[in-house]
């Protein structure tokens, strides 16, 4: 299967398998999202984007990635614009309480 063509492939006339295949690919990718940048410091700054991103920094559930980003404690590393949501991973983790040293 070409997912490329599955792509162009209306939802009403999928398989189960097909859509299942599709859904599994297109996760993935979401999931696994994550980038590196350059600080102004020179040192190299991790994000992860959305809940998804949150979930797996954290290796939790989406509902607990969302109550953690709704907690508060994170919010210095998140940036939000409309529905994106960018998270500076090192900063998340360490307001968490996760990590320990570097920033202050």
């Amino acid at each position: 299967m070409d997912i490329k063509d599955l792509k162009q492939k209306p939802l009403w006339q999928m398989t189960g398998e097909e859509f299942l295949f599709l859904q599994e690919n297109s996760i993935g990718k979401i999931n696994n999202q994550s980038t590196s940048t350059l600080a102004h410091d020179g040192s190299e700054k991790r994000h992860v984007y959305g809940i998804a991103g949150i979930a797996k920094l954290f290796g939790c559930s989406m509902p607990t990635a969302n109550r953690i980003k709704k907690s508060g404690k994170i919010d210095r590393a998140i940036t939000q614009i409309g529905r994106k949501i960018i998270v500076d991973a090192e900063l998340a983790l360490e307001l968490a309480g996760r990590k320990t040293g570097g920033r202050k």
